[in-house]
């Protein structure tokens, strides 16, 4: 701290976190700014950080836990990198009439900064994209429960209809009479995507606990890559270059690790703002390498 010429204590300008921006994504950012590119709105989206505890070096279960990523194909936006189970929100996940577990979709659009029927639709995506991506399904027959293994061939059909978009979500709870629950879906933050790529998202992520009996599967089109991991070693990994992550990975990666543990979640979720998006600012060096800068 330093003291300004009236006497009174300044505290020194704090640098915003920043983070290198791939090749890919320089380009990218050097030909919109070079054409006086418009940026594309943003579209709706939401993203899933499945989390389980993670076993302690004598085996038993601590308060430690991995948190499931995938590595999107190449030939995909964000091709490369690894990130969360999600996707847009769907048309269909706004027209939703299901049953609910949890806080009405009005307490949502408090939480979200949205009106009820868009949150609605934003936490219909986060469920529906989390089974189609990870084979997790965060629904059971009432309030308080939850179904257990869903990796047979009946559910798998389910969700093959879900991803070629022969059926709704909505259609999945209701044929199997089961709820949707919300409330094990802990908010934590939106981000909205740069203004100089060509799709752009206002992303909301959450968190929520791998339910028991149930377990991930490979099964998402859009990866070439799943694993389980510490938040911790893929953050290290990714400082190390074995692994490829854009900031709001990265940054959420950090927060959750920093949370507490695993029974700390709940408790950090409900101080989060996540109404409020995060807005990385590109930055292109003399040198031609890029930035993004948070805060």
């Amino acid at each position: 701290m330093t003291i300004d010429s009236g006497g009174s204590p300044t505290r020194p300008a704090v640098t915003p976190p920043t983070y290198a921006a791939p090749e890919s994504l320089v380009e990218h950012a050097r030909r919109f700014y070079a054409e006086g590119g418009t940026p594309a709105t943003p579209r709706m989206a939401a993203t899933v950080l499945l989390v389980r505890p993670a076993p302690a070096a004598d085996g038993e279960a601590g308060d430690d836990f991995e948190v499931y990523v995938i590595r999107r194909l190449v030939t995909m936006t964000f091709g490369g990198m690894y990130a969360f189970p999600g996707g847009g929100v769907d048309p269909s996940d706004s027209r939703a009439a299901l049953d609910w577990s949890g806080p009405p979709a009005a307490s949502w659009g408090d939480r979200l900064g949205l009106a009820p029927d868009a949150a609605q639709a934003v936490l219909c995506a986060a469920a529906r994209e989390v089974f189609e991506e990870a084979g997790v399904l965060l629904a059971g027959p009432g309030a308080g429960t939850i179904v257990g293994d869903v990796s047979g061939a009946e559910w798998e059909s389910a969700r093959q209809a879900l991803v070629d978009r022969r059926a709704s979500f909505a259609d999945l709870l209701s044929e199997q009479r089961l709820t949707l629950r919300a409330d094990l879906l802990l908010p934590w933050s939106r981000w909205v995507t740069p203004e100089f790529e060509p799709r752009r998202f206002d992303t909301y992520f959450f968190v929520a606990l791998l339910p028991a009996g149930q377990r991930t599967r490979d099964v998402s089109g859009e990866a070439d890559h799943t694993m389980w991991i510490r938040p911790t070693e893929a953050l290290a990994r990714a400082d190390a270059g074995e692994i490829s992550m854009l900031p709001p990975t990265r940054v959420t990666l950090a927060e959750i690790a920093a949370s507490g543990g695993l029974a700390g979640l709940p408790a950090a979720s409900a101080e989060r703002n996540a109404a409020t998006p995060v807005l990385p600012r590109f930055e292109l060096a003399p040198d031609g390498t890029g930035r993004f800068l948070l805060g």
